[in-house]
Protein backbone atom coordinates (compact mmCIF):
# COMPACT_ATOMS: atom_id res chain seq x y z
CA UNK A 1 0.00 0.00 0.00
CA UNK A 2 1.35 3.22 -1.13
CA UNK A 3 1.88 5.59 1.97
CA UNK A 4 0.06 8.70 1.27
CA UNK A 5 -3.03 6.12 0.97
CA UNK A 6 -2.28 4.89 4.46
CA UNK A 7 -2.04 8.14 5.69
CA UNK A 8 -5.28 9.32 4.54
CA UNK A 9 -6.97 6.63 6.00
CA UNK A 10 -5.00 6.42 9.13
CA UNK A 11 -6.40 9.76 9.36
CA UNK A 12 -9.59 10.09 7.97
CA UNK A 13 -10.75 7.31 11.18
CA UNK A 14 -8.39 9.47 13.85
CA UNK A 15 -10.64 12.63 12.43
CA UNK A 16 -13.70 10.51 12.64
CA UNK A 17 -12.73 9.23 16.08
CA UNK A 18 -12.49 13.05 17.48
CA UNK A 19 -15.50 13.85 16.06
CA UNK A 20 -17.71 11.31 18.14
CA UNK A 21 -15.80 12.62 21.66
CA UNK A 22 -16.26 16.06 21.03
CA UNK A 23 -19.92 15.25 19.89
CA UNK A 24 -20.34 13.31 23.21
CA UNK A 25 -19.09 15.29 25.49
CA UNK A 26 -21.06 18.47 24.09
CA UNK A 27 -24.00 16.26 24.41
CA UNK A 28 -23.28 15.39 27.94
CA UNK A 29 -22.13 18.73 29.25
CA UNK A 30 -25.04 20.37 27.95
CA UNK A 31 -27.13 17.96 29.83
CA UNK A 32 -25.18 18.60 32.83
CA UNK A 33 -25.40 22.15 32.81
CA UNK A 34 -29.02 22.09 33.01
CA UNK A 35 -28.86 19.63 35.85
CA UNK A 36 -26.34 22.41 38.05
CA UNK A 37 -26.22 25.98 37.01
CA UNK A 38 -24.02 26.96 40.15
CA UNK A 39 -21.42 24.14 39.87
CA UNK A 40 -21.14 23.38 35.96
CA UNK A 41 -18.34 24.92 33.94
CA UNK A 42 -17.72 23.96 30.12
CA UNK A 43 -13.58 24.91 31.02
CA UNK A 44 -12.83 21.13 30.62
CA UNK A 45 -14.16 20.70 27.34
CA UNK A 46 -12.57 23.98 25.82
CA UNK A 47 -9.48 23.12 27.32
CA UNK A 48 -9.42 19.01 26.02
CA UNK A 49 -11.03 20.11 22.50
CA UNK A 50 -9.57 23.43 21.32
CA UNK A 51 -6.36 25.70 21.35
CA UNK A 52 -7.91 28.49 23.20
CA UNK A 53 -6.11 30.49 26.01
CA UNK A 54 -8.11 31.18 29.23
CA UNK A 55 -8.59 34.80 28.13
CA UNK A 56 -10.57 33.55 25.14
CA UNK A 57 -11.76 30.60 26.66
CA UNK A 58 -13.67 32.92 29.21
CA UNK A 59 -14.78 35.27 26.57
CA UNK A 60 -16.84 31.96 25.63
CA UNK A 61 -18.03 30.69 29.09
CA UNK A 62 -20.80 33.18 29.94
CA UNK A 63 -22.88 32.03 26.77
CA UNK A 64 -24.03 27.94 26.62
CA UNK A 65 -25.10 28.34 22.65
CA UNK A 66 -21.85 30.20 21.71
CA UNK A 67 -19.85 27.48 22.72
CA UNK A 68 -21.94 24.78 21.63
CA UNK A 69 -21.63 26.88 17.83
CA UNK A 70 -18.25 27.35 18.63
CA UNK A 71 -17.29 23.95 18.46
CA UNK A 72 -19.72 22.45 16.16
CA UNK A 73 -20.36 24.66 13.31
CA UNK A 74 -17.39 27.39 13.33
CA UNK A 75 -15.01 27.53 10.39
CA UNK A 76 -12.75 29.56 12.29
CA UNK A 77 -11.76 26.92 15.07
CA UNK A 78 -9.85 24.89 13.30
CA UNK A 79 -11.30 21.58 15.77
CA UNK A 80 -14.69 22.21 15.21
CA UNK A 81 -16.85 19.31 14.21
CA UNK A 82 -17.38 20.97 10.86
CA UNK A 83 -13.91 20.92 10.24
CA UNK A 84 -12.84 17.86 11.46
CA UNK A 85 -15.55 16.04 9.39
CA UNK A 86 -14.12 17.93 6.23
CA UNK A 87 -10.81 17.15 6.84
CA UNK A 88 -11.97 13.39 7.26
CA UNK A 89 -14.15 13.69 4.06
CA UNK A 90 -10.79 14.87 2.62
CA UNK A 91 -9.00 12.44 2.95
CA UNK A 92 -11.53 9.91 2.20
CA UNK A 93 -11.80 11.28 -1.00
CA UNK A 94 -8.13 11.25 -2.22
CA UNK A 95 -8.27 7.21 -1.29
CA UNK A 96 -11.88 6.27 -3.11
CA UNK A 97 -10.45 3.38 -4.17
CA UNK A 98 -9.81 1.79 -0.99
CA UNK A 99 -12.41 2.22 0.87
CA UNK A 100 -16.31 0.73 0.36
CA UNK A 101 -19.09 2.67 -1.28
CA UNK A 102 -21.01 2.59 1.67
CA UNK A 103 -18.52 3.90 3.74
CA UNK A 104 -18.06 7.10 1.19
CA UNK A 105 -21.69 7.49 1.16
CA UNK A 106 -21.79 7.79 4.86
CA UNK A 107 -18.90 10.22 5.63
CA UNK A 108 -20.11 12.64 2.44
CA UNK A 109 -23.75 12.30 4.04
CA UNK A 110 -22.27 13.60 7.14
CA UNK A 111 -20.05 16.31 5.40
CA UNK A 112 -23.61 17.57 4.06
CA UNK A 113 -25.55 17.41 7.16
CA UNK A 114 -22.29 19.15 8.65
CA UNK A 115 -22.55 22.01 6.05
CA UNK A 116 -26.65 22.67 6.07
CA UNK A 117 -26.97 26.28 6.67
CA UNK A 118 -29.85 25.86 9.29
CA UNK A 119 -27.33 23.82 11.60
CA UNK A 120 -26.19 26.70 13.62
CA UNK A 121 -29.93 28.30 13.38
CA UNK A 122 -30.94 24.73 15.05
CA UNK A 123 -27.92 24.68 17.24
CA UNK A 124 -29.06 28.22 18.98
CA UNK A 125 -33.10 27.41 18.44
CA UNK A 126 -33.98 24.60 19.28
CA UNK A 127 -32.96 21.75 21.98
CA UNK A 128 -29.21 20.90 21.42
CA UNK A 129 -29.26 17.45 22.43
CA UNK A 130 -31.53 16.29 20.05
CA UNK A 131 -29.22 18.23 16.98
CA UNK A 132 -26.51 16.64 18.60
CA UNK A 133 -27.89 12.77 19.00
CA UNK A 134 -28.56 13.36 14.82
CA UNK A 135 -24.93 14.01 14.37
CA UNK A 136 -23.75 11.19 17.03
CA UNK A 137 -25.86 8.81 15.17
CA UNK A 138 -24.56 10.09 11.96
CA UNK A 139 -21.00 9.41 13.35
CA UNK A 140 -21.86 5.65 14.47
CA UNK A 141 -23.30 4.79 11.11
CA UNK A 142 -19.73 5.55 9.60
CA UNK A 143 -18.72 3.12 12.01
CA UNK A 144 -20.78 0.50 11.69
CA UNK A 145 -20.45 0.74 8.28
CA UNK A 146 -16.68 0.82 8.20
CA UNK A 147 -17.03 -2.61 10.48
CA UNK A 148 -19.05 -4.43 8.12
CA UNK A 149 -17.95 -3.51 4.83
CA UNK A 150 -14.09 -2.71 4.90
CA UNK A 151 -11.72 -5.29 4.02
CA UNK A 152 -9.56 -6.79 6.61
CA UNK A 153 -6.39 -5.83 4.74
CA UNK A 154 -3.70 -3.50 5.21
CA UNK A 155 -6.23 -0.02 5.15
CA UNK A 156 -8.29 -1.59 8.03
CA UNK A 157 -5.46 -1.67 10.23
CA UNK A 158 -4.61 1.55 9.52
CA UNK A 159 -8.09 2.92 10.07
CA UNK A 160 -8.15 0.86 13.41
CA UNK A 161 -4.58 2.31 14.36
CA UNK A 162 -6.00 6.01 13.95
CA UNK A 163 -9.26 5.07 15.70
CA UNK A 164 -7.40 3.76 18.77
CA UNK A 165 -4.67 5.79 19.40
CA UNK A 166 -7.19 8.85 18.62
CA UNK A 167 -9.47 7.09 21.41
CA UNK A 168 -6.19 6.59 23.76
CA UNK A 169 -5.32 9.96 24.10
CA UNK A 170 -9.08 11.22 24.55
CA UNK A 171 -9.52 9.01 27.37
CA UNK A 172 -6.49 10.64 29.07
CA UNK A 173 -7.23 14.23 28.27
CA UNK A 174 -10.87 13.61 29.97
CA UNK A 175 -9.68 11.52 32.67
CA UNK A 176 -6.78 14.04 33.34
CA UNK A 177 -8.85 17.09 32.74
CA UNK A 178 -11.63 16.12 34.84
CA UNK A 179 -9.32 14.86 38.28
CA UNK A 180 -7.71 18.35 37.62
CA UNK A 181 -10.82 19.97 38.07
CA UNK A 182 -11.59 18.69 41.61
CA UNK A 183 -11.17 21.10 44.31
CA UNK A 184 -10.84 18.03 46.39
CA UNK A 185 -7.78 15.47 46.43
CA UNK A 186 -8.10 12.03 45.11
CA UNK A 187 -9.11 10.60 48.10
CA UNK A 188 -11.87 12.83 48.77
CA UNK A 189 -15.27 11.92 47.80
CA UNK A 190 -16.96 14.01 45.39
CA UNK A 191 -19.99 14.62 44.21
CA UNK A 192 -21.80 12.03 42.93
CA UNK A 193 -23.49 14.03 39.91
CA UNK A 194 -19.41 14.70 38.87
CA UNK A 195 -18.48 11.67 38.50
CA UNK A 196 -21.97 10.44 36.88
CA UNK A 197 -21.45 12.75 33.95
CA UNK A 198 -17.88 12.28 33.82
CA UNK A 199 -18.70 8.25 32.71
CA UNK A 200 -21.81 9.33 30.43
CA UNK A 201 -19.53 11.58 28.54
CA UNK A 202 -17.60 8.77 27.37
CA UNK A 203 -20.08 6.28 27.66
CA UNK A 204 -19.07 4.13 30.78
CA UNK A 205 -21.90 5.19 33.05
CA UNK A 206 -24.29 1.83 32.86
CA UNK A 207 -20.33 -0.39 33.10
CA UNK A 208 -19.23 1.10 36.05
CA UNK A 209 -23.15 0.45 37.68
CA UNK A 210 -22.66 -3.12 36.61
CA UNK A 211 -19.45 -3.58 37.58
CA UNK A 212 -19.13 -1.54 40.85
CA UNK A 213 -22.03 -1.74 43.39
CA UNK A 214 -20.44 0.24 46.26
CA UNK A 215 -20.98 3.53 44.79
CA UNK A 216 -18.51 5.85 42.97
CA UNK A 217 -15.28 6.15 44.03
CA UNK A 218 -12.31 8.44 42.06
CA UNK A 219 -10.12 4.54 42.39
CA UNK A 220 -12.83 2.32 40.79
CA UNK A 221 -13.63 5.52 38.23
CA UNK A 222 -9.45 5.39 37.49
CA UNK A 223 -9.39 2.31 37.01
CA UNK A 224 -12.48 1.50 34.75
CA UNK A 225 -10.85 4.44 32.66
CA UNK A 226 -7.15 3.05 32.49
CA UNK A 227 -7.26 -0.50 33.28
CA UNK A 228 -10.27 -2.35 32.39
CA UNK A 229 -9.71 -4.28 28.87
CA UNK A 230 -13.66 -4.61 29.19
CA UNK A 231 -14.15 -1.14 28.17
CA UNK A 232 -13.69 0.03 25.17
CA UNK A 233 -12.86 3.05 25.70
CA UNK A 234 -10.44 2.46 28.13
CA UNK A 235 -6.62 3.14 27.75
CA UNK A 236 -5.80 -0.24 27.92
CA UNK A 237 -8.44 -1.79 25.58
CA UNK A 238 -7.14 1.06 23.16
CA UNK A 239 -4.05 0.33 23.34
CA UNK A 240 -4.66 -3.71 23.43
CA UNK A 241 -6.27 -2.73 19.96
CA UNK A 242 -3.54 -0.74 18.41
CA UNK A 243 -1.17 -3.14 18.84
CA UNK A 244 -3.28 -6.11 17.53
CA UNK A 245 -3.88 -4.21 14.37
CA UNK A 246 -0.10 -2.70 14.40
CA UNK A 247 1.09 -6.20 14.07
CA UNK A 248 -0.63 -7.31 10.84
CA UNK A 249 1.75 -4.91 9.15
CA UNK A 250 4.54 -6.81 9.51
CA UNK A 251 6.67 -7.91 6.63
CA UNK A 252 9.74 -8.59 5.62
CA UNK A 253 9.93 -5.19 3.22
CA UNK A 254 9.81 -2.98 6.72
CA UNK A 255 11.16 -4.90 9.37
CA UNK A 256 13.16 -2.31 11.10
CA UNK A 257 10.52 0.36 11.45
CA UNK A 258 7.92 -2.64 12.41
CA UNK A 259 10.48 -3.36 14.84
CA UNK A 260 10.75 0.07 16.39
CA UNK A 261 6.96 0.42 16.38
CA UNK A 262 6.35 -2.45 18.29
CA UNK A 263 8.74 -2.03 20.32
CA UNK A 264 7.45 1.01 21.99
CA UNK A 265 3.84 -0.03 21.75
CA UNK A 266 4.76 -3.28 23.76
CA UNK A 267 6.40 -1.27 26.16
CA UNK A 268 3.92 1.06 26.70
CA UNK A 269 0.97 -1.74 26.93
CA UNK A 270 3.06 -3.48 29.26
CA UNK A 271 3.32 -0.32 31.61
CA UNK A 272 -0.22 0.49 31.82
CA UNK A 273 -1.64 -3.45 31.82
CA UNK A 274 0.94 -3.85 34.94
CA UNK A 275 -0.46 -0.96 36.76
CA UNK A 276 -3.16 -0.76 39.48
CA UNK A 277 -5.51 1.74 40.99
CA UNK A 278 -3.02 1.94 43.63
CA UNK A 279 0.28 2.29 41.94
CA UNK A 280 -1.11 4.37 39.78
CA UNK A 281 -2.33 7.00 42.44
CA UNK A 282 0.73 6.38 44.12
CA UNK A 283 2.96 8.05 41.32
CA UNK A 284 0.48 11.02 40.76
CA UNK A 285 -2.29 10.69 38.57
CA UNK A 286 -1.47 13.83 36.79
CA UNK A 287 1.91 12.71 36.08
CA UNK A 288 1.11 9.12 35.00
CA UNK A 289 -1.68 10.23 32.26
CA UNK A 290 0.87 13.14 31.40
CA UNK A 291 3.84 10.09 30.68
CA UNK A 292 1.07 8.10 28.62
CA UNK A 293 -0.35 10.70 26.85
CA UNK A 294 3.19 11.25 25.43
CA UNK A 295 3.92 8.00 25.02
CA UNK A 296 1.03 8.06 22.64
CA UNK A 297 2.12 10.91 20.66
CA UNK A 298 5.26 9.31 20.78
CA UNK A 299 4.01 6.50 18.93
CA UNK A 300 1.79 8.38 16.38
CA UNK A 301 4.91 10.91 15.40
CA UNK A 302 6.97 7.54 14.85
CA UNK A 303 3.85 5.68 12.83
CA UNK A 304 4.22 9.07 10.64
CA UNK A 305 8.00 8.88 9.93
CA UNK A 306 8.60 5.47 9.70
CA UNK A 307 4.95 4.97 7.64
CA UNK A 308 3.77 8.20 5.98
CA UNK A 309 6.42 10.42 5.70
Amino acid sequence: MLSRVADSLYWMSRYMERTDGILRMLKINYASSQDDVQEFSWKPVLKIFTYLDDKESDALLQDTRSILKYMVTEKENPNSVLNIVTLARENARSVQDHITKEMWQCLNDFYHTMRDENLPLLLQKEDPITILDILIKQGLLYFGTTDVTMARGEGNSFINIGKYLERAIQSTDILDVKFSGLNAGIDKPADTTYWKYLLLSISGYELYLKTYRSGFEAKNIVEQIVLNEQFPRSVVYSINQLHRYFQRLKSERNSSAFDELNFMIGKLKSRIQFSTPDSIIAEGLHKYLYDTRACFFEIGNTLNQSYFA
